[in-house]
């Protein structure tokens, strides 16, 4: 049960994003120049950054909607290759480079200060550029900041993984918006 009252049956960020639709337009407009570009990393690779920081927040909704929509960029219609990610990224077969910025990711999940000169130079190694690098430290920031968002309002999350593949679809095409005309409840 939510720690404030949100509107019924609006899952996830969507209930505290309708609670205070001053404060989701911006956030929606922070995950759209965060999410939805393919300058530098592509959109496949974002997504998937924002599902592996999720999931080591383990925040169920933020995990299971951007890993969803990590999967459709990926062509990963079961969802094996992000569960794979999630679950020990360093086996599967993405590049050194995303490797490179996944461990980034996770230690600025820890903190920020957890990043390690050893790491950049590493991703500089395997290709990565500036541009890549401070869009990882800050998609991975905002992550944090989104996951507690959910989870600090104890937000529900349905268990159906249909759900999250219908909106992935919708997330793809639209982005993400506070207009929720085409989001089913």
């Amino acid at each position: 049960m939510p720690h404030i009252q949100l509107p019924e049956g609006l899952p996830g960020i969507r209930g505290p994003m309708a609670f205070s639709p001053e404060t989701a337009r911006p956030l929606n407009a922070l995950a759209n120049a965060l999410l939805q570009t393919d300058e530098g990393l592509s959109r496949a690779e974002r997504e998937l950054i924002a599902t592996f920081v999720s999931s080591e927040n383990d925040c169920f909704f933020c995990q299971t909607i951007h890993g969803a929509v990590a999967s459709y960029y990926w062509g990963d219609e079961n969802g094996e290759f992000v569960k794979a990610v999630k679950e020990n990224y360093g086996l599967t077969a993405i590049t050194p480079k995303l490797k490179a910025l996944l461990a980034i990711a996770g230690s600025v999940q820890k903190g920020g200060k957890e990043v390690t000169p050893e790491q950049v130079h590493e991703a500089r190694q395997q290709g990565a550029t500036d541009k890549d690098i401070h869009d990882t430290v800050l998609i991975a920031a905002a992550f944090c900041m989104f996951n507690r968002y959910v989870d600090g309002l104890a937000t529900w999350a349905p268990e159906n993984p249909e759900l999250y593949k219908f909106r992935a679809t919708k997330i793809a095409e639209y982005g993400y918006t506070a207009d929720d005309h085409y989001m089913p409840k």
